[in-house]
């Protein structure tokens, strides 16, 4: 009120003299600094703002990021074509996401001859080239084409060859996981962030194996097997490909595993190695 209250009398009143006009200006930021710190404040004590509850332990155990919003442009948004945090505010940049969602991006990946179908040998050959072993790669092809071939196909006959269709990808969506993928493909910048926030415990930006574990039962779905199952494969499988030294999964390995980009360059390491 005493900003606009200013303003007003800079516009409506009679002409000052310079040094008048600056004092008066300087008073009227001030009165702004001051009204933008006392909304900050009565926003950090506003009920409806916060995060934990007293009576509910786990909010505080497993906690958000509230000034996300500061790191990153409108977290709250979905993106369709860049898997996006504070480090990497446009995606992975310099990368064709040829008009692909986020989980179409991370499917094309193993959809060999750029067809636009995956088929259980071709999962295979990629599984391998990220450095999976061949029984690894040969039973977890098997067991996600099982899986994803019916949703994905484009009619109702099932496929006899066990195919994925990149175009249907979203509605193989599982539950009991972290819900970064919504239900169109898209990427929740904020679901992201909370895997970390509420889970990595050691590290603020990695999971360890035990915090993997406590993540992927936290996640679970009542009765949901299945999204058991293809949670822990996923993950499992992540953390056996992509670990650093110390057995840590860290926050850009997990993000690029979204986009499928972790995997062009887990790829290309393998080539040069």
């Amino acid at each position: 009120h005493c900003s606009y209250q200013c303003h007003h009398q800079l516009s409506r009143g009679p002409r000052l003299c310079a040094p008048v006009t600056s004092a008066f200006s300087q008073v009227c930021r001030s009165c702004e600094l001051g009204s933008s710190r006392v909304t900050a404040a009565m926003s950090s004590s506003d009920p409806s703002l916060a995060t934990e509850a007293p009576q509910a332990a786990v909010t505080s155990e497993r906690k958000l990021s509230p000034d996300l919003q500061e790191q990153l442009a409108k977290p709250y948004l979905a993106r369709a074509m860049a898997a996006v945090d504070p480090s990497h505010p446009e995606g992975s940049k310099g990368r064709d996401t040829k008009g692909m969602s986020v989980l179409q991006q991370h499917a094309a990946f193993f959809d060999r001859n750029g067809d636009g179908v995956i088929y259980p040998w071709e999962t295979f050959q990629s599984l391998r080239a990220i450095g999976l072993g061949s029984p690894s790669a040969f039973g977890t092809s098997i067991l996600l084409h099982l899986v994803l071939t019916y949703p994905t196909q484009p009619g109702w006959m099932p496929s006899p060859l066990l195919s994925i269709h990149i175009k249907n990808i979203h509605r193989g969506k599982h539950g009991s996981d972290s819900e970064t993928y919504d239900t169109e493909g898209r990427f929740e910048p904020a679901k992201f962030d909370a895997i970390f926030s509420k889970f990595g415990k050691t590290r603020p930006n990695a999971l360890s194996e035990d915090e993997i574990n406590a993540m992927l039962k936290h996640n679970r779905n009542m009765y949901d097997f299945l999204g058991w199952a293809a949670a822990n494969l996923e993950w499992k499988l992540l953390h056996k490909v992509a670990k650093d030294k110390e057995g840590f999964l860290q926050r850009e390995i997990v993000r690029g595993a979204f986009d499928g980009s972790l995997f062009e360059r887990l790829q290309e390491s393998k080539k040069s190695t």
